[in-house]
């Protein structure tokens, strides 16, 4: 069995505040980078798991909404923790509803990383996915 995989890089500039052990730290700015990866096991008739330009414009949709704001303000995480995890968890879950019926049935949105400082990165995978 063989496994394609595809990977595409955005980034956006935001702020945030963490909620850690009940106490919430100052507000900060990051470069968030984000990598998000598509798997498959067998290629589309063009011998792709799909066009890169598609899964690159979704991204940046996705992404827009965040470019410039303060993460605490905005759905869901005017709720949530904006952690780079839940940021992750985020990102791979509007990207599998957005490119769902792009990538079916040979492929899917895999996992997201977020890289939040060098060195600090977060990833988000389905339970049960590959590693």
């Amino acid at each position: 069995m063989f496994m394609y995989e595809i990977s595409v890089h955005g980034e956006f500039c935001a702020a945030h505040a963490l909620s850690i052990a009940g106490v919430r730290e100052a507000v900060h700015g990051h470069n968030w980078r984000v990598t998000l990866v598509v798997s498959g096991e067998e290629l589309d008739p063009d011998g792709l798991l799909c066009d890169f330009h598609t899964i690159e414009r979704t991204l940046r949709e996705v992404l827009r909404p965040m470019n410039n704001q303060d993460l605490n303000s905005l759905a869901p995480f005017d709720k949530v923790n904006p952690s780079a995890e839940h940021v992750a968890r985020y990102i791979y879950d509007e990207m599998h509803v957005r490119l769902d019926e792009a990538l079916a049935p040979h492929a899917s949105v895999s996992r997201v990383s977020i890289t939040e400082a060098p060195g600090c990165v977060a990833t988000f995978r389905p339970k049960g996915s590959a590693k």
